[in-house]
C-alpha cells in the first residue's frame, strides 16, 4: 500500500505540475490579448471538459502532458506574402498556416499569437518553463527548510560482512574468499549510533569517517549506543584499497578510465541519514546547481539514449545515473515510499518525495528550453530570431519585417516529435525489463 502511495503521490505532482506549467503559458497570453481557446491536461480522448468565457478546460485520458491553444500560433499566409509552396514541406507549412488561421475569428486577427512583439512571445513561452524553475524552487524550499536535507548520520544503515576488492561492483556480493569485514567481526549491526572512537566523542560521520581512514590496522575502542544502552567494544580495522571520490560524490578515475584507490583504515560501515534543516539563502543554491547538473544530462543526452538502448538490448548493464522514463519515476516514489531503512521515517519519505517532484519539475524546465518545436524553446528561438531582424533593420533604417514565418519549422516538430515518442518508448520498455532502483 505504501509503495501504491508513493506512485499516486507523484503522479499527482506531475499533473499539478503540468497544469501549472501551462498557466504559464495561459495568464500572460490573456493578458496581451492573444485568445485562449483551449487549455488541457493530459492527451488522447476527452475525460471531462467545460468551456468558461472564451476558453474550454478539460482533462485528457493519457496524463502525459498538457496544452493551452493560443489563436494565431503561426502567422497567415496573407501576413507572409501568400507563399506558393513548392515542396512537400512547403505544403506542409501552408497546411499549419491555414489551420491556425481558421481560429482566429472574423475582426480578431489583433488577438492573434503572432501579432504579439518579439519580447512578449518570449513572455509566454518561457512562462511555462519559468513556472516548473518556480515550482521546483519552492518544493526544495519547502524540503530544506522545513523537513532537512539529509545528511549522513552516526547511525549505521549497513554493516558489510566483508572486504570487497575496489575495483568490486557496488551491486557485488561477499564469497568465501573475501575475508570478514572487521565491523561485522566485532558485532556491530544496523541501528547502532557510535558516540566515541579511540577515545573521541562522535558529533559527525565526516568525524568518525576520517577517524577509520587514519587509525590503520591498531586495535580502537568503540562505545555505541544500542536500544538506549550504552556498549563498548573493540575493532580492529584493516588497511585496504578503497575508491577515492570527488566532492560531488562520483568515483574518481585514472586517464584510463581504473578506479583511483587510496590505502586507508576499513571496517565496512555505512551511515544512515537523518533530516538537518538548511537556511533559505541556500534555496537559491540548490537549484541552481540542480540546473546546471540537469543541463549537462541534457547535453549528452544522445549518447545517454545510446546507453539506454544498449542496455535495453541486453548488450550491457544499465547505468545507474542514466536517463529513465515515467515507470523509472513511478519505481522511484513507491521504493521511496516503502523504504524500512533505520532511521528513514515518515519525514524523510515526504521529504524525498517532494524533492523527486522538484526534480521533475527542473527537468521540465530544462528540456522545455532546448531550441526546437514543438518544444517551449523552439519558439522562443523563433521569437528571439524575429526581434534579432527587426533590431537590424532599425538600425539600418530599414522597413520593419513581419513576423518570423514559424510554420516553416512545423514539418521538422513532427520529426522531434516522432523521436520523443519513440524516446518515450525506448524508456519504458527499459524501466520494465532492465530497471534502475534506488537501493
Amino acid at each position: 500500500m505504501a509503495y501504491l502511495v508513493g506512485v499516486l503521490v507523484v503522479l499527482v505532482g506531475v499533473l499539478v505540475s503540468i497544469a501549472l506549467h501551462e498557466v504559464g503559458h495561459m495568464v500572460p497570453a490573456r493578458r496581451f490579448g492573444v485568445r485562449v481557446s483551449h487549455y488541457f491536461v493530459g492527451f488522447g480522448p476527452t475525460v471531462w471538459s467545460r468551456t468558461r468565457g472564451e476558453t474550454e478546460y478539460g482533462i485528457k485520458a493519457i496524463p502525459l502532458g498538457g496544452y493551452v491553444r493560443l489563436v494565431g500560433m503561426y502567422p497567415t499566409a496573407e501576413a507572409m506574402g501568400n507563399p506558393q509552396p513548392r515542396t512537400v514541406f512547403g505544403r506542409i507549412a501552408a497546411q499549419a498556416r491555414e489551420v491556425s488561421a481558421e481560429e482566429i475569428r472574423p475582426g480578431e486577427d489583433h488577438r492573434a499569437f503572432y501579432r504579439l512583439s518579439a519580447p512578449k512571445k518570449l513572455v509566454v513561452m518561457l512562462g511555462g518553463p519559468v513556472m516548473n524553475l518556480v515550482i521546483a524552487a519552492v518544493l526544495l524550499g519547502v524540503v530544506m527548510v522545513g523537513f532537512g536535507s539529509p545528511v549522513a548520520s552516526t547511525t549505521l544503515a549497513g554493516v558489510s560482512q566483508c572486504v570487497l576488492p575496489a575495483s568490486a561492483a557496488t551491486s557485488a556480493t561477499c564469497t568465501s574468499a573475501d575475508p570478514l569485514a572487521p565491523a561485522a567481526a566485532a558485532g556491530l549491526l544496523p541501528g547502532d549510533r557510535i558516540t566515541s572512537y579511540d577515545g573521541h566523542a562522535i558529533t559527525s560521520w565526516a568525524q568518525l569517517s576520517e577517524l577509520i581512514r587514519t587509525t590503520g590496522a591498531r586495535e580502537v575502542q568503540v562505545v555505541l549506543e544500542r536500544d538506549g544502552k550504552q556498549v563498548t567494544t573493540s575493532v580492529s580495522p584493516v588497511v585496504a584499497d578503497r575508491p577515492v571520490y570527488a566532492a560531488d560524490g562520483t568515483q574518481q578515475r585514472a586517464a584510463d578510465g581504473t578506479p583511483v584507490t587510496q590505502s586507508v583504515g576499513f571496517l565496512g560501515i555505512s551511515p544512515g541519514t537523518v533530516l538537518e534543516r538548511q537556511s533559505i539563502a541556500q534555496v537559491p543554491v540548490v537549484t541552481g546547481s540542480a540546473v546546471w547538473q540537469t543541463m549537462k544530462v541534457v547535453a549528452t543526452l544522445p549518447a545517454r539514449v545510446v546507453d539506454v538502448a544498449k542496455a535495453a538490448a541486453g548488450a550491457e548493464p544499465r547505468d545507474g545515473t542514466g536517463v529513465i522514463g515515467i515507470v523509472g519515476i513511478g519505481r522511484f516514489a513507491g521504493e521511496i515510499a516503502s523504504d524500512q531503512a533505520p532511521g528513514y521515517g515518515m519525514g524523510e519519505r515526504v521529504a524525498s518525495l517532494l524533492s523527486l517532484v522538484a526534480s521533475l519539475n527542473i527537468a521540465l524546465f530544462v528540456f522545455n528550453l532546448i531550441p526546437l518545436l514543438p518544444l517551449d524553446g523552439g519558439h522562443v528561438l523563433g521569437a528571439l530570431w524575429e526581434g534579432a531582424r527587426r533590431q537590424v533593420a532599425r538600425v539600418r533604417g530599414l522597413p520593419r519585417p513581419g513576423p518570423f514565418d514559424t510554420a516553416r519549422l512545423v514539418p521538422l516538430a513532427y520529426g522531434v516529435f516522432v523521436l520523443l515518442a519513440g524516446l518515450g518508448v525506448l524508456l519504458i520498455y527499459a524501466d520494465i525489463v532492465h530497471p534502475i532502483s534506488l537501493g
